[in-house]
C-alpha cells in the first residue's frame, strides 16, 4: 500500500530542516510564480524545494521516497509538453540554487557544472576559455543543462554536432530512493561497462534526478560565416544542403529553413525584424558555417553560395558582414514569439524524412483548410536533421475543440513515414497519447520495466512520458 503523503505542514518543516527555511516555498508562495517562461498560469504544488547541494537532493528525495511524496524536478521551465507541469499534491524540486559551474579543463576540453546552470552561462564562460560549448537554442537564457539533458535537447546545430546526448561525457544522478550516482566521467573513451548515463539522458526526471553533469567542450571557432538565402522550390533547398555540406568540407553548422509564411511573420511589423531578402521566394534558409582560418573560410562560403546561384538553387542571398548582421539574421529564425499574437498557438516538433516533408506539409495545410476552418500556418525547422517545427494558431475560444483535431492531422501520418511525434522536444504529458506513433508496443512496455525498476514507487515526475 503507498504511504499517504503527509499534510502540507509536515512537508515544509521536514524540507526545511533538510535544506533551510529560505530553500523551502509553501504552496501559497509557488502560486505566485508562472508555470513556464512562455506560459501565463501559475505554478502549483504543496511545496517548492530549492537544495543546493548533490547531498541536499539526496535527503531530499530519501525523505519524499519514504513519505510517498510525488516530485516534479523543474529546471528552466521552457520546456513546451508539459512536462514539468506539478500537480496541486506534488513537490516541486527546483534546481534554480544549483548553478555553479565548477570546472572550465582547456586541457582536457570539459567542463564540469551543477544542473541548474542556464545553456547561455556555459556558453560565456566557455568562450571566456577560448572553447566552446555547441549546443544552442533559443531558450538559451533561461534552458538549464540538466534539463538539457533531461530532455536530450537538439537546438540549431545538431547537424554538425549532435543531440545533447553527443555532448554528455559523463553525470551525477540521484535516484528516487535518494541514492547517488557519481558517473562524472571525463574521458572520451570509456567502455567499461553499460553506460549507465544514457538511461537518463532524454528521460524527462522520471528517473533520477540530474544533478552534476560533465560536458564535451570544442575549439573555439575563428571563422562564423552566415547567410540567408532565397530558394525557388523545395528541391532546390535539399539540393543546397548537399551541396553546401559537400563544398564546405565539414564546417556546415546548421541549415534552417523557413517557409515563406513564417519568413514573412517575422520580417514584417510588429515583428522587430526586417526582411533582409524581399517576400515572394518559395523557401527561404538561414546557413551557418564555423571554422578555423577566417579569411580563406569566408571566401570558401561565399564561393559555395556563388557556385549554388550558377546551378539555379539560390535565387538571392544575404551575406552577413558583421557579428550584428550574424545576430539579426538569426534572430529572425529565432522570433517566434511572433506566433503568439493574434491567437492561440498549437506547437508541434516532429521528425521526419527530407524526401517526404513537402508532400506533408502540403497535405496538411490542405487538411486543415478543408477540417478545422480559420486558422494560420507556420512551418521552420532544422532541415539538415528532418526536424520540422508546425504550429497552427487558431482562435482561443476554439483551442479546446479543434486541439485534439489538430493533432491527428499532425501526428497520424507520421507513423506511416517513419517520423516521430517529438524530434527534441520530449514527451511530458502533451505527447503522451501519441507516443505508440513512433514506438512499438514493446518498446514502451521495456519503457515501463525500466521505470518500474528504477522508481518502484512511482514518485519522480509520476504520469508523464509512459
Amino acid at each position: 500500500m503507498p504511504v499517504p503523503p503527509p499534510p502540507p505542514p509536515q512537508i515544509t518543516e521536514a524540507l526545511r530542516r533538510i535544506v533551510g527555511a529560505a530553500g523551502v516555498l509553501d504552496a501559497a508562495e509557488v502560486a505566485r510564480r508562472p508555470a513556464g517562461v512562455s506560459r501565463t498560469d501559475m505554478l502549483q504544488a504543496q511545496a517548492l524545494v530549492r537544495p543546493q547541494t548533490t547531498e541536499e537532493v539526496s535527503q531530499v528525495l530519501r525523505w519524499c521516497h519514504d513519505h510517498g511524496v510525488a516530485v516534479v524536478t523543474q529546471g528552466g521551465l521552457s520546456g513546451l509538453v508539459h512536462g514539468a507541469d506539478a500537480a496541486p499534491a506534488e513537490l516541486i524540486l527546483s534546481l534554480e540554487r544549483m548553478r555553479r559551474i565548477e570546472d572550465i579543463d582547456a586541457v582536457q576540453h570539459t567542463a564540469t557544472v551543477q544542473a541548474g546552470v542556464p545553456l547561455q552561462a556555459l556558453q560565456e564562460a566557455a568562450d571566456a576559455a577560448g572553447l566552446q560549448f555547441p549546443l544552442d537554442l533559443g531558450a538559451r537564457g533561461s534552458a538549464t543543462l540538466g534539463g538539457n539533458a533531461a530532455t536530450n535537447a537538439g537546438g540549431n546545430r545538431v547537424i554538425r554536432y549532435g543531440m545533447t546526448r553527443e555532448m554528455v561525457l559523463g553525470l551525477e544522478v540521484v535516484l528516487a530512493d535518494g541514492t547517488v550516482l557519481p558517473m562524472l566521467n571525463r574521458l572520451l573513451k570509456n567502455n567499461a561497462g553499460y553506460d549507465l548515463k544514457q538511461l537518463f539522458i532524454g528521460s524527462e526526471g522520471t528517473l533520477g534526478v540530474i544533478t552534476r553533469l560533465t560536458l564535451r567542450l570544442r575549439d573555439k571557432p575563428r571563422s562564423h560565416d552566415v547567410a540567408l538565402v532565397a530558394l525557388p522550390d523545395f528541391a532546390a533547398l535539399v539540393a543546397l544542403l548537399h551541396h553546401l555540406s559537400r563544398s564546405l568540407g565539414g564546417s556546415l553548422s546548421a541549415f534552417e529553413a523557413m517557409w515563406p509564411a513564417f519568413y514573412h511573420l517575422v520580417t514584417t511589423p510588429p515583428a522587430p525584424g526586417r526582411a533582409p531578402l524581399p517576400h515572394g521566394h518559395a523557401f527561404y534558409a538561414l546557413v551557418e558555417s564555423q571554422g578555423g582560418d577566417p579569411a580563406a573560410d569566408g571566401e570558401r562560403f561565399a564561393a559555395a553560395l556563388a557556385d549554388a546561384m550558377a546551378q539555379g538553387l539560390v535565387a538571392d542571398a544575404a551575406i552577413a558582414r558583421s557579428d550584428g548582421e550574424r545576430a539579426a539574421l538569426w534572430g529572425l529564425r529565432d522570433d517566434v514569439a511572433q506566433v503568439r499574437a493574434g491567437g492561440t498557438p498549437v506547437v508541434f516538433d516532429i521528425s521526419l524524412p527530407v524526401a517526404s516533408m513537402e508532400r506533408f506539409v502540403d497535405t496538411l495545410a490542405s487538411r486543415l483548410s478543408d477540417e478545422i476552418g480559420e486558422h494560420r500556418l507556420w512551418v521552420f525547422g532544422h532541415l539538415g536533421d528532418g526536424n520540422l517545427h508546425v504550429i497552427v494558431q487558431i482562435r482561443p475560444e476554439d483551442a479546446p475543440a479543434l486541439r485534439p483535431r489538430i493533432e491527428a492531422l499532425v501526428y497520424r501520418p507520421l507513423a506511416e513515414l517513419g517520423g516521430s511525434v517529438s524530434a527534441e522536444h520530449g514527451i511530458g504529458l502533451e505527447k503522451k497519447p501519441w507516443l505508440h506513433v513512433s514506438r512499438s508496443s514493446a518498446e514502451i512496455a521495456l519503457m515501463r520495466t525500466l521505470k518500474a525498476a528504477l522508481d518502484p514507487k512511482g514518485i519522480l515526475n509520476p504520469g508523464k512520458v509512459v
